[in-house]
């Protein structure tokens, strides 16, 4: 088992550097223009395939970390660099950690590869959850899906909604509910690929923020697709339906057993945008006169700046524990993961607001990039879980009791 240590190995070092390179010298000079133009950065995702951080190899290289830190570390620096040009381009990994979660070891080859295609060809992964009348509340999806057992298909329909690569995607993962009656416990996960008759792109969004990211609608109608294509299989779904009707605890529900293992990857990036902010507003405090002295020679600025980096340094190391934890595999008993995404997501709006507080008029304007990390951080505290729902499941946790 790896030991917990504050000192990062070679190795990580080493992802670190690289990381912050590509995110100072080919995300941040391109930053401002994709969110101004608000679609998908093909050329940066390219890049990023060509120099190998765009890929399977590189995800299995990341994840098979001990110590559970490498991954945490690339998020860091990749929204460091730019929030919605690092969505861009991890956003495929949620399909892949919709796949990985609920997949049979031959499903996970067969489709893991097809969410990121190859540099001369990029493909994209999309993982749809949440829908208009189903968010936070999981139990609530209608999207169904009905097994045509004459065919060996399941039929899909139903909408998605704000659903990163939503309907541009090569590859799908939907969770859908196979049985209504049993709310959350009654779903299942979808792999549906490119080519596939009866999905498409409903209504894509115009967002505050991290605008490079293609967020829409997955609209399914009657969509068809093999048996086979049931992550899992169906031999496993029907075991865990004949627990769940028996009244014995699902092991497993499709939705959260995801979001369980990407929340701590969350709250990396919201440092990211939180790190970026502090640094920037730093270096202009230092720099910038007012009264015939630097504005950072006032207390009302320094302390603020001194509470910035307080909050950084406190959510990278409940990020960290978070993430180690997983790794090493122990178990979250009070909540951990939820705590990490929390409070960085959260300390990430904080900061970035506090950021344009220091720069002043300067932080309002689009000219200076602290506005656009601001818009860019609460999001954060809405997707993959409100910060509302990250406080239950840290409450459930600490009381044994089913708060609501």
């Amino acid at each position: 088992m790896a030991e917990f240590s504050m000192d990062l190995n070679d190795d990580q070092k080493t992802l670190q550097d690289w990381i912050h390179g590509f995110a100072e010298n080919v995300m941040r000079p391109a930053a401002s223009e994709w969110d101004e133009r608000e679609e998908t950065p093909w050329p940066i995702i390219e890049e990023a395939a060509k120099l190998g951080i765009y890929g399977m190899d590189f995800l299995a290289d990341a994840f098979s970390d001990p110590t559970g830190l490498k991954m945490m570390i690339f998020l860091e620096e990749m929204a460091w660099g730019d929030a919605g040009l690092c969505m861009a381009i991890v956003g495929s990994s949620l399909a892949v950690a919709g796949i990985m979660s609920n997949a049979t070891p031959e499903q996970a080859m067969e489709w893991i590869p097809q969410c990121y295609g190859t540099p001369e060809d990029i493909k994209l992964g999309a993982f749809c959850v949440s829908e208009p009348d189903a968010g936070s509340d999981v139990s609530g999806l209608r999207t169904r899906a009905v097994y045509d057992e004459a065919k060996d298909e399941w039929v899909l329909n139903g909408t998605k909604t704000w659903i990163t690569n939503g309907g541009i995607a090569n590859t799908h993962v939907v969770v859908a509910s196979v049985d209504p009656a049993l709310g959350s416990r009654g779903h299942a996960s979808f792999v549906i690929g490119e080519g596939t008759p009866g999905i498409r792109m409903g209504q894509k969004f115009k967002k505050m923020g991290i605008r490079a990211s293609h967020t829409a609608e997955v609209v399914l109608e009657d969509c068809r697709i093999p048996g086979r294509q049931l992550l899992g299989g169906k031999e496993k779904l029907d075991e865990r339906l004949a627990r769940v009707r028996e009244g014995k605890k699902a092991s497993t529900q499709a939705a959260m057993a995801t979001f369980e293992a990407t929340r701590p990857a969350v709250g990396a990036q919201a440092l990211g945008i939180a790190r970026a902010a502090y640094e920037y507003s730093l270096d202009y405090a230092k720099e910038r006169k007012q009264f015939g002295r630097a504005i950072i020679e006032n207390q009302a600025i320094a302390f603020k700046l001194a509470d910035m980096k307080m909050h950084i340094d406190a959510a990278r190391l409940l990020v960290w524990r978070a993430s180690w934890m997983a790794a090493t595999r122990k178990p979250f008993l009070n909540g951990e993961g939820s705590m990490s995404k929390a409070y960085a997501s959260e300390t990430a709006v904080k900061v970035t607001e506090e950021a344009i507080q220091i720069l002043g008029g300067y932080g309002y304007v689009r000219e200076y990039p602290v506005e656009r990390w601001h818009r860019d951080s609460k999001i954060y505290t809405i997707f993959e879980g409100t910060s509302e729902i990250q406080r239950l499941v840290v409450a459930r946790a600490i009381s044994g009791i089913h708060i609501k």
